[in-house]
């Protein structure tokens, strides 16, 4: 399950590459993809992100099971979160995020189920 600790940690970076801004600037931050929102939910997702990519950062071989599951149970809800907001007219930005959700979402149920 090496493969699967590199993706872990890539999987880490992107959060907290998304996770510091969304935390500390998070009107600014939203506002440079078209989004506007109140602070406050911008600061809880940046901290989801901080917790799940943490987590998967120091998870170890035992706790692949229950990270995989976390994983498909977040990246399938944003899946189900960004679209429904494309419909309602979001920012053309979502279909970035919807696409990078599904992709997630397609690698941890591979790691699920085939390996």
């Amino acid at each position: 399950m090496k493969s699967l600790k590199w993706w872990f940690k890539l999987h880490f970076v992107i959060d907290i590459l998304f996770a510091i801004p969304l935390f500390l600037f998070p009107t600014e931050f939203l506002n440079l993809f078209g989004f506007t929102t109140e602070p406050l939910f911008a600061r809880l997702v940046g901290a989801a992100l901080i917790g799940i990519g943490g987590a998967s950062y120091f998870s170890g071989k035992k706790d692949f099971d229950i990270m995989l599951t976390l994983k498909l149970l977040w990246s399938g809800a944003a899946v189900i979160g960004i679209l429904w907001s494309i419909i309602e007219g979001t920012s053309k930005w979502a279909w970035m995020f919807l696409i990078i959700f599904a992709l997630f979402f397609l690698l941890w149920m591979y790691f699920k189920k085939w390996k």
